[in-house]
């Protein structure tokens, strides 16, 4: 290129002027020596060190400006190259020998996976990374089998949902079920295990009836041991149990968004009254999972029945204002900070059946939280995602699909010229997410007998 040319003669003539500089200098300086008095070598020999030291500078800092301009720029292609191999790497790390090694691997999966989209290198390894991990739940710690159980979860958003996240998911889920059903496994991996089932069921098999019951069964089983007794009476819970009553009953929750009207009669009949119980629970966390829970079937059941009505709703509606004026001083402040919020919300839709919208920028869109059954999907994807959620409601197409943003948007000049109002986005986010919800519980209907 004629401006490369140039560039160099440039450098070449500046390096030329730079030795003259210090030639010069030199003679200047030895004749100050030779007719001063009174002046020392050593000083000398530090003016010397100073000059040259500026001019050295001085060239260095030109001829790296003039190569970082001129040379060629790191492209989108060789960003993505890096990132690729930084993934193939890590990929073989999985079946290191060192479990600091392999959980090291894991963690940097987990973070890639949920910062950015990665379809097209995933579908070309989603075999080898569904060994490794499925190698890990089954001979690695728990630690280890808590980490590859979210590494699976993103794996199944990452392909989309369709027929290779689904055979992943059928190979895994015996491991899954396997670890929870195990009372001596590690309780961090059983909630990673239950977390998973419910999320990877819902991504990857939610079409398959069997699947899906046979996820709902095994979740209850898990947080219905937290259930009174004949007697009325709450069991004492185990060490890290509630935590684990908390995961599988989201994850059985997030599955019951998908069930049809006929099983979800029957759901609710189940278990609205025994949630009721648990309420009374001394555990924060799950006491608001439940509340979220019994919110989102009340949401449901409204649904299916305009004129459904909560079994002793007196009842209920006085223990959700006790929890939601709770002031009691032995537990901590943002526990009753978070607590008195959360049931301020739920009582005020039982009462009033009025639920508090939420709104979720991403890029130039948004979408709207504006019912429990749409927090419990969003909250969902957003504990498995972190901060990478916004990214995957703007570039994954399964996020997209199930809120209905359509395909995603090009974002230049003439998109964010004719950006439709924020009434308009709303009312098509809602008719959207309405439709595909209707069209999919349509398709579940006429499974009715195998539910």
């Amino acid at each position: 290129m004629p401006r490369s040319k140039k560039g160099k003669r440039g450098r070449g003539s500046l390096r030329q002027e730079v030795l003259q500089l210090q030639l010069s200098t030199k003679a200047s300086l030895k004749g100050v020596k030779n007719g001063l008095k009174g002046e020392s070598a050593a000083s000398d020999d530090e003016l010397m060190s100073d000059i040259l030291s500026h001019y050295s500078s001085a060239s260095e800092s030109t001829s790296v400006l003039e190569e970082g301009t001129g040379g060629e720029q790191v492209d989108e292609q060789t960003a993505q190259e890096e990132t690729e191999d930084k993934l193939k790497l890590c990929i073989d790390n999985l079946m290191d020998k060192s479990a600091k090694t392999r959980l090291a691997a894991l963690e940097s999966l987990r973070l890639a996976f949920s910062s950015k989209v990665l379809y097209d290198f995933l579908t070309e390894r989603r075999l080898t990374v569904s060994d490794c991990l499925e190698r890990s739940l089954k001979k690695g710690s728990g630690e280890e089998q808590a980490a590859a159980a979210t590494v699976f979860i993103l794996l199944c958003v990452q392909l989309g949902g369709g027929d290779e996240a689904e055979e992943g998911f059928k190979i895994l889920r015996p491991v899954l079920t396997a670890i929870l059903n195990d009372n001596s496994a590690s309780i961090v991996a059983r909630q990673s295990c239950a977390r998973a089932l419910g999320m990877c069921c819902y991504v990857s098999a939610a079409e398959d009836g069997e699947d899906l019951i046979k996820s709902l069964a095994l979740l209850e089983s898990m947080f219905m041991s937290s259930y009174p007794n004949r007697e009325g009476t709450l069991p004492t819970p185990k060490p890290g149990s509630s935590g684990l009553h908390g995961a599988a009953l989201q994850a059985w929750s997030l599955l019951v968004t998908l069930c049809p009207a006929s099983r979800l009669t029957e759901l609710l009949d189940l278990h609205l009254p025994k949630l009721q119980a648990c309420l009374q629970s001394s555990d924060v966390n799950y006491r608001i999972a439940v509340g979220e829970t019994i919110a989102l079937l009340v949401e449901l059941g409204r649904d299916i029945d305009e004129d459904f009505e909560v079994e002793d709703s007196e009842s209920l509606c006085e223990c959700l204002k006790s929890l939601a004026t709770d002031g009691n001083k032995h537990r901590a402040k943002n526990d009753r900070r978070k607590q008195r919020s959360i049931f301020r919300e739920v009582l005020h839709y039982i009462e009033n059946e009025d639920f508090t919208e939420e709104k979720i920028r991403f890029g130039i869109e948004s979408v709207y939280i504006d019912s429990w059954m749409r927090r419990r999907i969003y909250d969902a994807f957003k504990e498995i995602l972190e901060s990478g959620v916004r990214h995957h409601l703007q570039f994954n197409p399964l996020l997209r699909d199930i809120f209905g943003l359509g395909a995603p948007l090009i974002l230049d000049a003439s998109v964010k010229a004719n950006k439709i109002t924020r009434f308009e986005k709303h009312l098509f986010n809602s008719a959207a997410f309405k439709a595909r919800t209707k069209q999919r519980n349509k398709v579940r209907d006429k499974r009715a007998d195998v539910m």
